[in-house]
């Protein structure tokens, strides 16, 4: 790159914007110390699903599909609506944008059901933590996308 900086997208919540389901944020100081070096593109696909901010809190669970195996991806909120097309309407959009702004990697919110990676809640809300991936990191790593959370931030 002839002095080019690189585009990286990036959970609009970690640079500070108050769009994470509480309505606050989890900004990230550190990462936004890094700004001189990329061109940082954010997003929140929560919001670009259409859901609201403050919302209330959504896990992930998986349901049985046809053949009984466990490999459907429902989200839902705490009072048990069903929120699924949103995550998937905004991994979608996150991901049109990556490719708008050629985006090689992203750095996105851990536990998170959109941005999570590598370890997301159970579905229950109790806390309880489980290996997996959130709707939109899943979806960007399907296609080519690298994806990391704000603890490799140092990585960079």
């Amino acid at each position: 790159m002839s002095g080019e900086k690189e585009n990286i997208l990036v959970s609009a919540c970690l640079l500070g914007v108050n769009c994470r389901y509480d309505g606050g944020n989890g900004k990230q100081d550190g990462l936004i110390g890094l700004i001189d070096k990329y061109n940082f593109i954010p997003v929140c696909p929560e919001q670009l699903g259409g859901l609201e901010t403050p919302r209330e809190p959504a896990e992930q669970q998986l349901v049985s599909g046809e053949t009984g195996d466990f490999n459907i991806v429902r989200v839902v909120d705490r009072s048990g609506k069903d929120v699924t097309d949103s995550f998937f309407k905004g991994a979608e959009e996150t991901l049109k944008l990556a490719r708008l702004y050629g985006c090689k990697r992203a750095i996105l919110k851990e536990r998170s059901p959109s941005c999570g990676h590598g370890c997301i809640y159970d579905g229950t809300f109790s806390g309880t933590k489980v290996p997996g991936d959130g709707v939109t990191a899943r979806l960007l790593e399907e296609n080519g996308i690298l994806v990391t959370g704000e603890s490799s931030i140092e990585t960079f």
